[in-house]
């Protein structure tokens, strides 16, 4: 390992220590028990039904972004590469799984690899500017602007400017592209295996991004993102009101973009720790005790990465054993 990835690596559970010991401050962990051994099951299904249909919504948004590649590629095609590399993010570190996804499921997918890179890079921009405007809409529907404002460190006005900057990546790429060859260039000084391999794709990861760009193409990939992120705001509320001792079951409508964004900040796989912290502060803006504001916190959290790591994991097996099989069958339709 490069003594770069080391860095980050021992920063990442720096990080995570920190915002353990930050919880375990102010949190009793038998309190935390308590109110976890009294949650409802039913809403528990519930949470876990409405992440399924949010990711659903996702592999459609992504089926949608290659269909121009490969007309006839299915949902279930798309969704075995997409649900394996979401399990690996969570128990792999540096977000491997989404290395593996744009290099590994190529043949798979019949798609070639610049494509893939495009799709992954519209797709983490259009679930940012979503993330942006959900967070928006909270503060200002929920009357919490001065806590969750000073929560977050950033006003409307300054969601709306950073929305505007990521909108406008997805709409003009065209400008974009020659700071992204510079940046290109600084990573090649640091990575030059890596910075080697994006330079003969750059051009190409553009060429796709501005295609997307075109017609009523991005309407339709923005609406995959305002239903998955609905989908994912559902599973939070669920969560919330799973909790018996959630006297404001609203802040899962905050909490989602709150915590959601703090998984940008390096952490251990599975984003233990920032996640948790910021869950929770957001469940306590809205005048939840901390006690059952760190259960709802545990609770969303693991709706949200157990099942997808076993389905991940099941997808993955389900690759590796198919794969001869389906990318000889790719290779004849290629060569045909």
């Amino acid at each position: 390992m490069r003594r770069s990835g080391i860095i980050k690596l021992l920063l990442g559970f720096g990080l995570t220590a920190f915002f353990v010991w930050l919880i375990l401050r102010q949190v009793d962990p038998a309190a935390v028990g308590a109110a976890l051994s009294d949650m409802r099951p039913g809403w528990v299904v519930a949470a876990v039904t409405c992440f399924f249909l949010g990711y659903a919504c996702r592999v459609c948004r992504w089926r949608a972004m290659l269909a121009r590649h490969n007309p006839g590629l299915g949902w279930g095609r798309c969704a075995v590469p997409f649900f394996a590399s979401i399990a690996g993010n969570n128990v792999l570190p540096f977000r491997a799984g989404d290395a593996l996804r744009a290099f590994a499921f190529t043949r798979w997918l019949g798609v070639g690899t610049s494509a893939v890179l495009a799709t992954l890079l519209v797709e983490r921009l259009l679930d940012l500017l979503t993330l942006l405007l959900a967070l928006g809409l909270a503060l200002t529907l929920l009357n919490v602007a001065s806590d969750a404002g000073a929560l977050v460190g950033v006003g409307a006005g300054g969601l709306l400017a950073i929305a505007g900057i990521v909108a406008a990546m997805l709409l003009f790429p065209v400008v974009f592209e020659p700071p992204a060859r510079f940046a290109l260039r600084l990573v090649a000084r640091l990575a030059p295996g890596i910075g080697a391999r994006l330079e003969g794709e750059i051009g190409k990861i553009f060429a796709a991004l501005q295609d997307l760009a075109r017609g009523a193409r991005m309407v339709r990939l923005v609406l995959w993102s305002i239903a998955a992120w609905s989908f994912e705001g559902a599973v939070f509320y669920c969560a919330a009101l799973a909790i018996p001792g959630m006297t404001e079951p609203l802040a899962g409508w905050l909490a989602m973009p709150v915590g959601t964004l703090a998984t940008l900040l390096p952490s251990t796989p599975g984003y233990v720790g920032a996640f948790h912290f910021f869950v929770i502060k957001a469940a306590e803006a809205m005048s939840n005790p901390a006690a059952t504001a760190a259960a709802f916190a545990v609770l969303a959290h693991l709706v949200m990465w157990l099942p997808v790591t076993v389905v991940g994991g099941v997808c993955f097996g389900a690759w590796s054993l198919r794969r001869p099989a389906v990318e000889a069958e790719t290779t004849a339709k290629v060569q045909a």
